[in-house]
């Protein structure tokens, strides 16, 4: 049996799993770990978190018995976007990594517009405005705040590829995960000798970049001991968690969007060429199939909204589910289920941590709008499935605006497994949804990519051709259309009529 491996750092877990050559899942196992938030906005986590994951998980991926180490022919890694592991000279990691969800950076993203020459110069350079979740500012953050370290700095990865550094030990990435960076050239597929040298960086800071299905480095004798992987079994770029899971979606040609209701809420869509948005008010990078570029919305707290509200409110919930054996998401959602579409008026801004699209602010807050003495916890819980299909909303008129056509939407993440949230997304977009045969996401598509590396595909279409397909459709109900249209439009209004007021409140 020859079978490939996909590895998955996420923000809240490590997932790895194994797929045969017909994409079939052999084995899996994941891990958590904690996140920190040392202050509000702020979000860490030490990257040895995601290494000691790595291992638990590879070992039981390979104690499974279904498989031997020699069998594995190929490893393919993902994981969150935009953080940034700094080390020394000797490796060494000097402070918890800045996640892609952490707001401290607003005064770095306004230094590097103007060092670029403005907002649209920028996007020029790089195709992408200036946002506080990407790498760059992370670095400029450390050189300005903290210039004793930023004199050890000698390296920046990003999360998947510490884990390959630590696997292999070589400086690699590539070129979806790179184009989050914010000093990609995108157009181009390399790194931005111009932006660099505006922003006074050091080329020798990033590592060398590579397409996504290709060999970037091989096992060492410290990762085939660490994890029990043979010493030279290849790992391929791999790519970042939203084009990762896209692959693991079959989001490889144009049409077919995916829509992604994880921790963060992502819309994207396969490009032919890069294009530009003089607004930059979608991502745009190199997707994870060479040659083709993508356009990507995200909604930094859209899953991560209800998770917070299970941990936060939801520990009757934890506790029962836990006798019944039942994932506690179900069981908020069963309550969610007894309130009518619409939530009776009640909305929920998923603006948690911020927000990204489309509004690009970081002091952008969370909050219900609406309640009265009438609304309970099924409102409560109802209004937060709503207001993230709103907000992903948003990313998917933007796409359309761009015209980008969207004839098929496809459904993943802890969205696309839930009933109730399925039907809200589909009457929200007002369009059918579907869900496909795989829901592992980026894994699987990492795994996928493998086994393109390997060379049992040649190509990464023919890869999710062979592999992927449609297994469920959610119909939009037409009757809930003017009413869902309706409350979208209020809900857009919303953030603008308190956009000052959030300002105001992070002054506090």
């Amino acid at each position: 049996m020859g079978v490939t491996l996909g590895i998955d750092i996420g923000t809240s877990g490590t997932k790895t799993l194994a797929i045969d050559e017909r994409g079939g899942i052999v084995a899996n196992a994941s891990a958590e770990y904690p996140c920190a938030h040392p202050r509000p906005g702020w979000s860490e986590q030490d990257p040895e978190l995601w290494w000691k994951a790595t291992i638990e998980t590879v070992q039981k991926v390979l104690s499974a018995g279904t498989f031997k180490p020699a069998d594995v022919k190929g490893i393919g890694l993902s994981g969150q976007m935009h953080g940034s592991v700094f080390l020394n000279a000797s490796g060494e990691v000097i402070r918890p990594a800045l996640l892609w969800n952490d707001q401290r950076t607003a005064a770095e993203c306004d230094e590097i517009e103007r060092l670029a020459g403005g907002r649209e110069a920028l996007i020029r350079m790089v195709a992408n405005p200036a946002l506080t979740g990407f790498t760059a500012p992370k670095i400029l953050w450390l050189r300005n705040h903290e210039p004793a370290l930023y004199e050890q700095l000698k390296q920046v990865l990003l999360p998947k590829d510490y884990i390959r550094y630590r696997l292999t030990g070589a400086y690699a990435t590539e070129v979806s995960d790179a184009s989050g960076t914010l000093l990609l050239d995108v157009a181009r597929r390399k790194w931005s000798g111009e932006l660099l040298k505006k922003l006074d960086l050091d080329a020798s800071l990033l590592p060398a970049c590579y397409e996504s299905p290709e060999v970037s480095a091989q096992v060492s004798d410290l990762g085939a001991k660490a994890t029990g992987l043979l010493r030279g079994t290849p790992v391929v770029g791999g790519g970042g968690d939203q084009p990762a899971g896209a692959i693991g979606n079959g989001i490889v040609r144009a049409g077919v969007v995916s829509a992604t209701m994880g921790t963060s809420g992502v819309v994207f869509a396969h490009a032919e060429e890069p294009g530009f948005d003089p607004l930059g008010r979608l991502q745009r990078g190199c997707h994870a199939v060479p040659g083709a570029w993508h356009v990507m919305g995200v909604v930094l707290a859209a899953g991560g909204s209800l998770q917070w509200y299970r941990n936060r409110f939801g520990e009757h919930e934890v506790e029962e589910a836990r006798k019944r054996n039942v994932d506690p998401y179900f069981l908020l959602t069963e309550l969610a289920e007894q309130a009518e579409p619409g939530s009776e008026g009640l909305f929920f801004l998923p603006y948690l941590t911020g927000e990204r699209t489309p509004h690009f602010d970081p002091h952008a807050r969370g909050g219900w709008i609406g309640l009265t003495v009438r609304h309970g916890r099924t409102h409560l819980i109802r209004s937060i499935l709503e207001g993230a299909a709103y907000a992903m909303r948003d990313s998917l008129e933007l796409i359309r605006e761009m015209g980008v056509s969207i004839q098929e939407i496809r459904l993943s993440g802890g969205g696309s497994r839930n009933p109730l949230w399925k039907r809200i997304q589909a009457d929200i977009y007002g369009q059918d949804v579907a869900t496909v045969n795989s829901s592992e996401g980026p894994a699987f598509g990492v795994a996928l990519l493998a086994q393109v590396g390997a060379g049992t595909f040649a190509t990464v279409p023919e890869a999710c051709d062979a592999t992927i397909a449609t297994v469920e459709r959610t119909p939009a109900n037409a009757e809930l259309k003017p009413l869902y249209d309706k409350s979208y439009a209020i809900y857009r209004r919303l953030y603008q009529s308190l956009k000052s007021s959030f300002q105001a409140i992070d002054q506090l």
